[in-house]
């Protein structure tokens, strides 16, 4: 079987975009893991997978699927990146796009820069939404992780996200303690953990470990959950710069609404794979 496919990236997070509109390659978790290895197959982050839409006026749904083959939630570069694909595609009639994940509407907009931005929704506090095996909601949580306490936010952006204030992101033990967060018993889904250094109030730095994944060089979902958790904590403005190791993010939240996240996307090159 021969899959048609197109290698985007935003910011270094790479995804290889299949579109399954006209027909469904049904692939397994091996043959997804397969695409996504850096050796054997394409190699990528995620591989996003788009299908017919069934919400009125979106063009397009998509599914994420993380390296190891597991199915993620959402994926803010991701979403992004096929926003430029219908762009490359020539596809679009509007700036404005309407896509879906889950029979959630996601409203994106082309900027007169080039940049895409992207309506991640309101941020979800709630244990019970992220999920967090915590009996009530608090602006900080606390467990005993890698001999350290550690104080962390939680918030779900989509997807399950815990953020950890660190004094300097290019000395925090990020894979350690990814990876410890990931499989405690906290959180019954995993999560993707972020690592904010607060530069001021409209700035960070930001490094993230994802479920599925490991450290990637940008987060979409994970540069909103740190702006969200740096509001809750007041720490940060209502318009932050959100510098990761791939390149910067411009996130906007006013504490109420919907988070709005913009940044690139670039396309990079399109092929066949032989599964």
């Amino acid at each position: 079987m021969r899959i048609p496919f197109v290698k985007m990236h935003g910011l270094g997070n790479d995804f290889v975009v299949i579109d399954e509109r006209k027909s469904s390659f049904m692939l397994t978790c091996s043959q997804l893991t397969f695409i996504a290895d850096r050796r054997y197959g394409i190699g990528c982050d995620q591989i996003l997978s788009l299908g017919k839409p069934r919400l009125v006026g979106a063009l397009a749904s998509y599914r994420v699927f993380n390296a190891d083959g597991g199915m993620a939630e959402h994926c803010g570069n991701g979403v992004r990146c096929i926003a430029r694909y219908f762009e490359h595609r020539g596809e679009l009639s509007s700036k404005n796009v309407l896509l879906e994940i889950n029979d959630v509407p996601i409203p994106i907009k082309i900027e007169i820069d080039g940049t895409i931005g992207v309506d991640m929704g309101a941020p979800r506090f709630l244990p019970t939404e992220i999920p967090l095996n915590e009996v009530q909601e608090q602006t900080r949580y606390y467990v005993e992780l890698c001999d350290l306490n550690l104080e962390y936010g939680a918030v779900s952006i989509g997807n399950p996200h815990a953020v950890i204030s660190v004094e300097d992101v290019t000395k925090a033990p990020v894979e350690s303690i990814g990876l410890g967060l990931q499989s405690c018993n906290r959180f019954p889904d995993k999560v993707n953990v972020g690592f904010m250094q607060v530069k001021d109030r409209n700035s960070i730095n930001l490094r993230v470990y994802e479920r599925g994944v490991g450290e990637t060089l940008a987060c979409g979902t994970g540069a909103c959950a740190a702006v969200a958790i740096g509001r809750r904590w007041g720490a940060l403005d209502d318009e932050v710069i959100v510098e990761l190791p791939g390149g910067k993010l411009r996130v906007g939240w006013d504490g109420v609404d919907s988070i709005w996240m913009s940044g690139p996307a670039t396309y990079v090159y399109e092929g066949t794979i032989e599964l």
